[in-house]
C-alpha cells in the first residue's frame, strides 16, 4: 500500500537514510577491527584470524613436538575453522542492532505504489563448506546448484564445423 508523504516526511526519511549510512560506515570500521581466536589440543595450537577470515597469526605451545605431522595439520585446520566461527559470531553480534533498526524502516514497496516487495526473494546467506577440497560434501554442494541460471529468450545454434580458414588453421 502506497502512502502520500509530505515534504516533512520525506525530509525525515532522508535524515534517517543519512543516519543509516553513517551507522554503516561506523560498523564497517568496527568490523574490520574484529579478530577471531581459537586454541586446540590443550593449548598446543592457537590460530587468530581477521574479520575476513584470513589467518593472521599461528602459535604453537608447549608439547607441540608430541604431535605427529598429520595431527598437527588437523589441529591447525580445526583451530582456523573455530577462529573463523568466532569472528563470524562477533560480526553477527555487531550487526544485529543495525539490522533490527533497519527492519523498522519502510520498504520501497511501502513508498512506491505498484512496487512489489522483493525482500522475501533475497537469497539466504550461505557459507563455503569447511570440508576438505576432495570431500563428498563439496562434490554434493557443487552438484546441486539450485540457483542455476536459465535463459528463456535464446537462439539455439547447431555445432557445425566450418571449413573456412581461421586462427586455428596451421597455415596461418
Amino acid at each position: 500500500m502506497a502512502h502520500d508523504f509530505s515534504r516533512g516526511d520525506v525530509a525525515d526519511l532522508m535524515e534517517e537514510v543519512q543516519s543509516q549510512l553513517h551507522s554503516i560506515a561506523r560498523l564497517q570500521q568496527q568490523r574490520v577491527a574484529l579478530v577471531g581466536k581459537a586454541t586446540v589440543r590443550g593449548g598446543r595450537v592457537t590460530v587468530v584470524v581477521n574479520a575476513d577470515g584470513a589467518v593472521i597469526e599461528t602459535k604453537f605451545g608447549r608439547g607441540i613436538e608430541d604431535l605427529e605431522y598429520a595431527e598437527l595439520a588437523r589441529a591447525v585446520t580445526q583451530a582456523a575453522q573455530e577462529a573463523i566461527a568466532d569472528v563470524r559470531r562477533q560480526s553477527q553480534e555487531l550487526l544485529a542492532p543495525f539490522q533490527q533498526e533497519r527492519a523498522r524502516l519502510p520498504k520501497l514497496s511501502d513508498l512506491v505504489e505498484g512496487m512489489p516487495d522483493l525482500s522475501g526473494q533475497m537469497p539466504a546467506q550461505t557459507y563455503a563448506p569447511m570440508s576438505k577440497p576432495d570431500s563428498l560434501e563439496r562434490a554434493i554442494t557443487a552438484g546441486t546448484d539450485s540457483a542455476a541460471m536459465t535463459f528463456d529468450n535464446v537462439e539455439s545454434l547447431d555445432n557445425v564445423k566450418s571449413r573456412e580458414r581461421g586462427v586455428t588453421d596451421s597455415g596461418w
